[in-house]
C-alpha cells in the first residue's frame, strides 16, 4: 500500500478528500473526510493530494520542460535514444506509440515516470511534439528516431500529468529507398489524467517489458501512401489526421460477468475485502454500498442490461439501501432474483438503454 497514516488524499472518482487515520489492511484505509466524517475507503479509489505540498505553487507555475528546449538547432540529442526491446521482437502491431513508464514498478501510481515515443516500424521518423500547457499550445520537443527505436522525451513528476494529456504529434516518415512515400501524420493527444492514477491502466507489454500506459499514435497499417497517378495526387489529402488512443482495460463490471450483458455481483463483505479485522458494522456497510455504486455505474457505462446483486439475508439494511440507491437511476427497474438460484438474498436490476430497448 502506498499510503500511510496522516497522508492527505483526494477521491479519484468524486469530489472531496480527507486525511488517512488508519490502515485497515492492504486494500482498505480509513479516512477523516473534509466534512468531518470518518469512513473506510478502498485504497485504489484514492490519490495523493499534492495541493498541500510546500512546492505545489512552483509545480503549477512552472510547467514541464522537455529535451528540445534550449537545444542547439544544429544538434539533435541521441543519448536518450535506444533500441526498443533488446530481449526479443515486440509482439505489438507495428506502429508509433506514446508510452508513460513509471520508474518504480512496485509503486506504479507514485513517483517519477518517463514519457517515451516508440518507433516500432522499419522506417526512420521525424517528430514534432506540441503539448497544451497553461491554456496554450507549446512546441516542446522534436527529434529523429531510427527504426525499431525509442526516445525518452522527458522525465516527469506525477503531479505534472495534466501538462501531458492534451496536444499534437506531427510525424514525417522517411526511408532511403522507399517502396512508397507516406503522407505526414498528425495525431491528436487526448488522454484523461485520471488514467495515471488507476493501477489497472498500466499494462504489461513487449515494447519495454514493463508495465506502462500505452497510447497508440498511429499503426503502420494505417499509413497512407502518396498517390502516383494524376487522379490520386488530386484526391490525396496533404496529411493524415488521427487521435492517439489508449489501450483500455476491461470495465470493472466485467470481472463479475456471467454472460453477454449480464453480471452477478456478490456484496458479501468477504468478497470485497480480505480482512475485516478492525472494521465496524458501519464500515463494512459503507464498503458494500460503495462497491454496489461502482458496479452499477460501470455496468451502465459498459451497456450491460442485467445485474444480480447478492446482498444476503441479514437484517435487510443493505437490501433497503440498494433499493433506495436505485431510485437515482431512472433507467433501471428491479425485482427479487430467482429464489431457486439465490434464495431470498438477491435482487435483479434491469438496465434500459437505447441499444437494449
Amino acid at each position: 500500500m502506498r499510503f500511510k497514516v496522516g497522508d492527505k488524499v483526494k477521491f479519484l472518482n468524486e469530489k472531496g478528500g480527507g486525511t488517512i487515520t488508519a490502515l485497515m489492511d492492504n486494500r482498505v484505509v480509513k479516512i477523516a473526510t473534509d466534512d468531518g466524517f470518518e469512513m473506510p475507503v478502498l485504497a485504489n479509489e484514492l490519490i495523493p493530494d499534492y495541493r498541500l505540498e510546500p512546492d505545489y505553487d512552483n509545480i503549477v507555475k512552472h510547467p514541464i520542460t522537455t529535451s528540445s528546449q534550449n537545444k542547439p538547432e544544429s544538434e539533435l540529442e541521441t543519448s536518450n535514444i535506444s533500441e526498443i526491446n533488446p530481449w526479443g521482437k515486440p509482439k505489438e502491431e507495428e506502429g508509433i506509440y506514446l508510452v508513460f513508464e513509471p520508474h518504480e514498478q512496485q509503486w506504479i501510481l507514485t513517483g517519477d515516470m518517463d514519457m517515451l515515443l516508440i518507433n516500432h516500424t522499419p522506417f526512420e521518423i521525424i517528430y514534432s511534439l506540441f503539448l497544451e500547457q497553461d491554456g496554450k499550445l507549446n512546441g516542446v520537443d522534436y527529434n529523429i528516431i531510427p527504426p525499431a527505436s525509442k526516445i525518452v522525451i522527458n522525465t516527469v513528476k506525477r503531479d505534472e500529468v495534466d501538462n501531458l494529456t492534451h496536444g499534437i504529434i506531427q510525424i514525417l516518415i522517411h526511408n532511403d529507398e522507399p517502396e512508397a512515400v507516406y503522407l505526414p501524420l498528425n495525431s491528436i493527444i487526448d488522454i484523461r489524467s485520471g488514467r495515471f492514477f488507476k493501477e489497472g491502466n498500466y499494462r504489461q507489454n513487449t515494447l519495454i517489458n514493463k508495465k506502462a500506459i500505452i497510447s497508440v499514435v498511429a499503426l503502420k497499417s494505417t499509413f497512407i501512401p502518396v498517390g502516383r497517378s494524376e487522379h490520386d495526387r488530386k484526391t490525396d489529402s496533404c496529411v493524415t489526421t488521427g487521435k492517439a488512443w489508449v489501450k483500455r482495460e476491461k470495465p470493472f463490471i466485467d470481472k463479475h460477468s456471467s454472460q453477454q450483458g449480464e453480471a452477478i455481483v456478490d456484496l458479501h463483505i468477504g468478497e470485497i475485502v480480505d480482512n475485516i479485522a478492525g472494521l465496524s458494522s458501519h464500515d463494512m456497510f459503507m464498503l458494500q454500498i460503495n462497491y454496489f455504486r461502482k458496479a452499477i455505474e460501470s455496468a451502465i457505462s459498459a451497456d450491460y442490461h442485467k445485474l444480480t446483486f447478492i446482498h444476503g439475508v441479514g437484517n435487510g439494511v443493505l437490501k433497503d439501501a440498494i433499493i433506495k440507491e436505485l431510485k437515482i437511476y431512472e433507467q433501471t427497474e428491479h425485482y427479487m432474483a430467482s429464489i431457486s438460484k439465490f434464495g431470498v438474498g438477491a435482487i435483479d436490476v434491469i438496465i434500459h438503454n437505447s441499444e437494449n430497448d
